[in-house]
This record gives structure tokens, sequence and C-alpha cells, in this order.
């Protein structure tokens, strides 16, 4: 392991200027106003994956630099409780109408759901290292659960060669999975020019296989839980 730190000195903005709709009256994240701009994701293919590239896990004794080794060989529910749904297997099928409205979800609902991660290096928050940035998030929901919506994260890393770049983003990956409705696609990418290896790094952040293979090391996930200990 490393002696010294990936970046020693990170640049620290503080908790108290961060946007954030957490603290209003209704603490609820999916139940807001229409207020806040909805972002449109209109350069990006509906066929966007939504899983992540991610390095094959090898056991070391350095977990979090273990699976950063290498990169260039890599290649690269929600209901209403209503009475007339029908819950089968892991299909849901209602029987009302395709009209069905909620709430679209925003870029600052995202935010929030991501600023809170721990950083894999230092004891601070994605948020606070401003490696994700609200007007860096964009959304496509037009409320209807029948309809395929899009989250696009850039995230930018705090140096330039920071190896833990595809950690940080497989573990932005797997909150927004967790959270969101399977309806969502979602897409994660370094911001142009803000890391060197930027086209390996976002290969292996959307591609399927491998962010499914990595989801079952154990080992691995252990690191993304403590990265996600602190999400509110």
């Amino acid at each position: 392991m490393p002696s010294d730190p990936i970046n020693a000195n990170p640049t620290v903005l503080d908790l108290a200027d961060l946007p954030t709709r957490l603290n209003d009256d209704n603490d609820d994240l999916f139940s807001k106003s229409n207020t806040a701009t909805v972002s449109p994701l209109d350069t990006f293919s509906k066929d966007i994956l939504t899983a992540g590239l991610w390095s094959q896990y090898h056991e070391q004794d350095n977990v979090l630099y273990s699976f950063t080794e290498d990169l260039s060989d890599l290649s690269a529910s929600e209901d209403d409780d209503d009475d007339n749904t029908e819950i089968d297997g892991k299909d849901l099928e209602t029987s009302t109408d395709n009209t069905s409205q909620t709430d679209p979800i925003d870029a600052q609902e995202i935010y929030d759901l991501i600023s809170t991660i721990n950083d894999p290096e230092h004891p601070l928050t994605l948020g606070q290292l401003a490696v994700v940035n609200l007007p860096h998030i964009y959304v496509t929901d037009t409320g209807r659960r029948d309809d395929m919506a899009e989250v696009f994260v850039e995230i930018t890393p705090t140096i330039t060669h920071c190896s833990l770049a595809t950690l940080i983003g497989l573990g932005i990956r797997v909150r927004l999975e967790r959270a969101l409705h399977p309806r969502f696609r979602i897409l994660i990418k370094v911001r142009p020019g803000t890391h060197q290896s930027e086209k390996q790094v976002n290969k292996q952040l959307n591609d399927k296989e491998r962010v499914a293979a990595a989801c079952e090391n154990e080992q691995l996930l252990g690191v993304i839980s403590n990265m996600l200990a602190s999400c509110k």
C-alpha cells in the first residue's frame, strides 16, 4: 500500500455551501415541488447500458489499490400499493392505465443521493471534494412509471492521475441502482479533460458484464458499503 495518499491536499468545500434539498421540511427525498430544473440528456442513446465496467478483483492485501492496476488491459419498486397491483417474480404488472404519474426525479435529488458518499481515500464526501457537482448531473424523466428515464453523472477526479476514479464511479452506480426505480438508465463518465485515462475509465464504468462480476465480490462490496455508510 502506498505510504502517501494519492492526493494529500485536496480542495475541500464547506458542507454548508453544498446545494441540498435534504433539509427541507419534507424529508422524503422523492416527495418534492416541481420547481427544480430537469436537464435534458439529448446527446446520449436510449441504448446505454445500465451497468458499468469494473476491473476483476485480485486477492491482495490492499483492497483499495488492487483493482486499479493495469487499466489498459481492460476492454471495455416503486409502486403505489394499489389494490390492483400484482407482483409476479421480478416483474411488476399493474391493471391501471399507462398514465400512472409521479413527480419527476430531478438533478438535485440525484445530487443528494450521491454527494454524501464517502471518498475511499479521505474522510470526506464526494460533495465536499467536488467530485460530484450539481451542474454536472443531467436527468431525463417524465414521471410516468411506464417511461424509461435516464441519469447522466459526470465526475471530476481530484487529480488527473487518480487511480480510484473507477472505484468512485462504481460506488455512485451502486448507490443509484439501489435507490432508483429500474426504469432509470444510468450513465457515469469522468468530465472531459479531468483524467489522463479518461477513455479507459469511461469504458470501465459503463460495461454490463464487468460491473456484474464486481458486484459478486464480497471484499469489493465491503469497500463500497463503507463508502455508502454516510449516505442519507
